[in-house]
């Protein structure tokens, strides 16, 4: 007989972002929500805009896929005066996919000039609004860019329904003895949130073989969506890149060697790697170094952003037990938990000329550390940190492990 599968009720989640836009609200640069496609960010907005209606705030929602409003404001972008209720307090004025306008830079910057006093804007744009040159430049001082990623595994967690879970994951993180009676469920729920990511959609599938169908659906149809508005010609190239970086996170990045693989350009390469970047699929790390003689690699080491993605790209689904590349997608899931905490901009990698590494290195943030990423504790030989032990002292080292899974880990993430 058939499985049959009850589908998740439907679960509304504040996303940890949702806070900290909230808090933006109140200042007067224009805040933009940028990230992936179906990472939630249309979604996260309508909940700020119910926030707004719910507490006495004048807010207005427009939605750019509606051509009408679209042509209306590309006549003019005082045209969205239109739209505002009468009130004399500042309107928040919110716009989902707003790289749907001809030019949504000389848009924002015409009415952050003008009518900043009277209104604020709230805008999620997609890659190609990101990518477009005259963004930084004409919008300098005059918005603050949120990135929203795929779902961490507290967010995982309330999409699936288990604030129980939650609740005492909360606890272990809190104590430094807490134990736990549902470890080993815990483990279960790690695993599935490793091997399918953090797409919102995917989560609440409870089927694996529809979460796997979903993943290819993102994989190719909003993928293709990127291919369209970054010019991409060669598609099928562009795909395969990304695949090969799929098997690669984790590794310094040869954009030479990438180039005789793929039988195309140096610069095509360079342009391809930073079209996934501002797509939100793929983050470039640093290295760290002192001494440019001995620590010498201008490579930077290339890393998805999600393993579900991942695991689409590369057609393997299988429990982790029986996968030869488990450690490079642990790896590849803690940088995405860095990133959490930290932003791209603060992590980094160590790595000397003869051949010394250290995965992650944290050396700005409020206290400096670096850390070593082994799927399994037993991988672990401290004695071949040494050096960078001995070379940076004032950076302490630790070592970040998956098997065996205890309280530990989520005390140690």
């Amino acid at each position: 007989m058939q499985k049959k599968y009850l589908p998740l009720r439907k679960k509304i989640m504040v996303r940890s972002l949702f806070q900290p836009l909230l808090r933006h609200l109140l200042k007067k640069e224009f805040t933009i929500m940028t990230g992936a496609r179906q990472t939630g960010k249309s979604t996260l907005l309508k909940q700020l805009n119910e926030h707004c209606k719910n507490t006495g705030m004048p807010s207005i929602f427009l939605n750019l896929e509606n051509k009408d409003v679209k042509e209306h404001l590309n006549e003019s972008p005082f045209n969205l005066l239109t739209y505002l209720p009468v009130t004399e307090e500042r309107v928040i004025v919110f716009i989902d996919e707003i790289q749907y306008l001809q030019d949504p830079s000389n848009f924002l910057k015409l009415l952050y000039d003008e009518q900043a006093e009277k209104i604020k804007i709230v805008a999620t744009g997609s890659s190609a609004f990101y990518m477009d040159s005259s963004f930084k430049d004409s919008l300098a001082g005059r918005k603050k860019i949120f990135w929203l990623r795929t779902c961490s595994f507290d967010e995982y967690l309330q999409l699936r329904d288990r604030q129980d879970l939650l609740d005492d994951v909360v606890r272990i993180r809190t104590m430094s003895n807490a134990k736990s009676v549902y470890i080993n469920l815990l483990r279960q729920e790690w695993d599935t949130y490793m091997l399918y990511g953090g797409y919102p959609a995917v989560i609440t599938e409870p089927d694996n073989q529809e979460k796997i169908e979903r993943l290819a659906e993102i994989r190719d149809s909003y993928l293709k969506r990127d291919v369209l508005e970054a010019g991409i010609q060669n598609e099928t190239t562009f795909y395969y890149l990304f695949r090969i970086l799929a098997g690669q996170s984790g590794n310094l990045l040869n954009i030479n060697e990438l180039s005789v693989t793929l039988r195309i350009k140096h610069e095509t390469v360079t342009n391809y790697m930073a079209i996934l970047q501002k797509c939100f699929h793929i983050a470039l790390v640093r290295p760290f170094y002192r001494n440019l003689r001995k620590e010498l690699t201008k490579m930077p080491k290339v890393y998805l952003l999600d393993t579900g993605m991942q695991n689409s790209l590369l057609n393997n689904f299988q429990p982790f037990t029986f996968r030869v590349d488990k450690g490079m997608i642990w790896e590849t899931l803690y940088y995405k938990l860095l990133c959490e905490k930290y932003g791209v901009d603060d992590i980094l990698f160590w790595r000397t000329a003869d051949g010394n590494e250290v995965d992650f290195v944290m050396p700005y943030v409020e206290k400096p550390y670096a850390v070593e990423i082994k799927y399994d504790q037993a991988l672990v030989k401290s004695a071949k940190y040494q050096k960078f032990e001995t070379t940076y002292p004032d950076i302490p080292l630790s070592f970040v492990w998956l098997q065996p899974f205890d309280e530990d880990f989520f005390r140690r993430c």
